[in-house]
């Protein structure tokens, strides 16, 4: 499994239910990364796309505690240990920070933009850069859009 997300410099990834950055290179480069393949994500990640609506060309695989919830074009779980009863070692998890932290550990890579800002935030990613379990795998030029810095950073689990 693999992950993708956007950070700012301290890790922060969203603040009251909300992405911190829409920058259109990185929804570009998500789109490219996730189209065609399963993605895992919460019921409130999903509550912040348009319409409320998974995401067309995708698997989307949802996670809520709530044993009601249904959405049309998403398959919903009720448990990571259901969730992972699915063939899905090729899917992207793409949040919210509960998702991420649970299923963080069976990720091999993570796709990281990092946005060289600091934002008011009260859900963070964890800091890969100072987990001893991750090492950068590839790192791109800087960029620029609409006056915000960027830079896509791969991680790679050591030892695989």
């Amino acid at each position: 499994m693999k992950a993708i997300v956007a950070v700012d410099e301290n890790w922060a990834i969203g603040n009251k239910g909300q992405l911190l950055f829409r920058i259109s290179a990185d929804l570009k480069r998500f789109k490219e990364l996730t189209m065609g393949r399963p993605v895992v994500l919460g019921r409130k990640t999903l509550a912040t796309f348009p319409g409320g609506r998974p995401l067309p060309g995708r698997r989307n695989l949802i996670l809520s505690r709530d044993p009601g919830f249904r959405v049309e074009g998403g398959e919903v779980f009720s448990d990571i240990s259901a969730l992972l009863r699915e063939e899905i070692d090729d899917a992207i998890v793409i949040g919210g920070g509960s998702i991420y932290k649970e299923l963080l550990k069976l990720c091999d890579t993570v796709y990281v933009t990092k946005v060289f800002a600091s934002c008011e935030a009260d859900t963070w990613f964890p800091d890969l850069d100072a987990d001893p379990a991750w090492e950068v795998t590839r790192t791109e030029p800087v960029m620029e859009e609409n006056g915000l810095q960027f830079q896509y950073v791969t991680y790679g689990r050591r030892g695989l």
